[in-house]
Parts: C-alpha cells; sequence; structure tokens
C-alpha cells in the first residue's frame, strides 16, 4: 500500500483537492445558505486538501499497522502543514483565508487544538476508509487514458493557479496602497483644517483690529470737530490723511491676511486630495473575475491591518 508511480500519486493529489473542495464548498454553502465556489482557484479544486492529504497517507507509510502512530503522525504533520500555510498566505497576501483565533488552544490563529485533533481522525478515516476504493480506482485505470487526462487536468491546474496567484497578489496590494492612501487623506485634511482655522484666526483679528481703529477714528474726529472754526480746514485735511494712511495700513494687513505662502499651500493640498480621492477611488472599484471571486467566495477571509480597505471592496461588490 502507498507505493506507487510519480502520476498515480499526481492523481490522488488532484482526487483530494476535489474531495476538498465538495466538503468545503457544502459546509460553508450550508451555513452561508447560498451556493459558495469555495476556495482560492477558480477550478472545483483546494490544494490544501490535497497537500493534506498526500503528506498524510505519505507520513502513516512507516507506522501504518499502528493506529494510534498513524493518529499521532496525521495530527501533527497535517497541523504544521496548516499553519505554515496559513502564515504563509497571509505574509504574501495579506489577508488570512481561514482564522482560529476565537478557539481555545490556537496558535496565533492558523492552527487549533480542535481541528489538529479532526486532523488526526481525518486521517485514519483516509487511511483505513477513504483511500482504499480510491487506490482501486487508480491503480485499475488504463495509464496512457490517465496520463492523459492529468495532462490536461495539470495545464488546468497550473494556468488557474498562476492567475489566482497573480489575483491574490494584486488584491494584496491593493489593501495595502488603498489604506496608506487613506492615512494620507487624512494627514491632507488636518493639515487644510489647520490652514483654514489660522486663516479664519487671522481674519477675525484684523476684523476685531480694523474695528477698534475706527472707532478711536471716529472718537478723534469728533474730537477735533468740536474745536474751533479755525481749526476745522486743519482737521479737514488731517481727517483725509488719517482715513488715506488707515486705508493703506487696512490693504498691507489684508495682503498679509494668509501666512506666507498659505493660499498656495491650500490649493496645492486641495489638488492633492482631489487626486488621491480619484486615485483610491479607481483602485477600490477596479475588478476582475479573480479579484471579486476572492472577495465573494471567501466571506470569512480577513485582514487585521487592513480591514477597513477590505469592507470598501466587499461593499463595492454589492
Amino acid at each position: 500500500m502507498f507505493t506507487y508511480a510519480w502520476y498515480q500519486w499526481l492523481a490522488f493529489f488532484y482526487i483530494y483537492c476535489f474531495c476538498g473542495w465538495i466538503f468545503e464548498s457544502a459546509y460553508v454553502s450550508l451555513k452561508s445558505r447560498r451556493l459558495v465556489n469555495r476556495g482560492f482557484l477558480r477550478l472545483p479544486m483546494l490544494p490544501l486538501y490535497g497537500t493534506g492529504a498526500i503528506m498524510m497517507l505519505w507520513v502513516s507509510i512507516p507506522v501504518q499497522d499502528n493506529l494510534l502512530l498513524v493518529y499521532l503522525s496525521g495530527f501533527l504533520a497535517a497541523t504544521a502543514l496548516e499553519y505554515v500555510t496559513g502564515w504563509t498566505m497571509e505574509r504574501l497576501f495579506k489577508m488570512r483565508y481561514w482564522d482560529y483565533s476565537d478557539q481555545p488552544f490556537n496558535i496565533n490563529g492558523y492552527v487549533c487544538l480542535g481541528s489538529s485533533i479532526a486532523w488526526g481522525f481525518l486521517t485514519i478515516l483516509l487511511t483505513e476508509v477513504i483511500h482504499k476504493p480510491l487506490e482501486r480506482f487508480v491503480l485499475d485505470a488504463d495509464p496512457t487514458v490517465e496520463l492523459c487526462i492529468l495532462a490536461v487536468v495539470t495545464v488546468l491546474f497550473v494556468t488557474d493557479t498562476i492567475q489566482s496567484v497573480k489575483a491574490a497578489l494584486d488584491l494584496g496590494r491593493a489593501l495595502e496602497a488603498m489604506t496608506k492612501m487613506k492615512a494620507e487623506l487624512e494627514e491632507m485634511q488636518v493639515q487644510l483644517a489647520l490652514l483654514k482655522a489660522e486663516a479664519a484666526d487671522r481674519a477675525e483679528a484684523m476684523r476685531s483690529e480694523a474695528v477698534d481703529r475706527a472707532a478711536a477714528f471716529r472718537d478723534e474726529a469728533e474730537a477735533f470737530r468740536n474745536e474751533a472754526a479755525d481749526r476745522a480746514e486743519i482737521l479737514r485735511n488731517e481727517a483725509v490723511d488719517r482715513a488715506a494712511a488707515l486705508r493703506d495700513d487696512m490693504v498691507s494687513r489684508a495682503a498679509a491676511f494668509m501666512p506666507k505662502g498659505a493660499v498656495g499651500d491650500m490649493t496645492a493640498l486641495v489638488k492633492q486630495l482631489s487626486a488621491l480621492y480619484e486615485k483610491r477611488n479607481r483602485l477600490a472599484n477596479h475588478s476582475t473575475f479573480y479579484r471579486r471571486r476572492l472577495l465573494r467566495d471567501n466571506p470569512t477571509a480577513f485582514s487585521k491591518r487592513f480591514e477597513d480597505a477590505l469592507k470598501e471592496l466587499r461593499k463595492n461588490l454589492e
């Protein structure tokens, strides 16, 4: 048992990828109450299950006559595979496609005791029940026909994997870029608000000063007007001079109303804000088949760092 040609191992891998897809899609569909084409690929395959099944078979070969050791080997090997796969996918794609953080005895949310126990029992079920009829089916198949089918499936699988990985990487970069843009937008809005507040403060100060100067000028003019008639002409001339001086002073203060370069800074900030909003909207609304599928068919996938951006992308699909 478990001594096969390379192409037979490949056949088992694809079969267990398909079986894993059936199990996972059925479970998530029932939970979501809608049909869900579960998985990372467009094809009805889940490579994690295929890889896990092959690993379970490999590690159980030396201990296949001892069910306890079969259980322990599957427990450890599958747990290690799940942890490494989850950690790697999150680092590459900026998203976590499964999470056990709410389960007891979990390790960084990638694995938990409950799933590991289940992997151990699944290893026994696989080696003692599931694999035997599949083994007969693969071994009894005509090698030529089997190789032809495997060649076609491999081409489709590799093509789909490349497209899916590319889409997942693009999605991860989009989440990162959108989050960075949001931080930049918030910073620009703060700068713009500060400039506006400073301008408002200067306007209020200038208005108060102008009111005070006008009142003082009126008081002084009234005092002059009550003086002797022989000073009327002098008063008029002096009032004209003072009015001109006040006007010139107000003009110069109006020119200094905004801090140096503030108008240019505000204009530049507004232009940058508009450009950044437009760029972020294009990034958020850009959608391909693979991106839509990754978002729609992995409802439990999430990202702690890019949670807001991920919510925005999912909202755009609705």
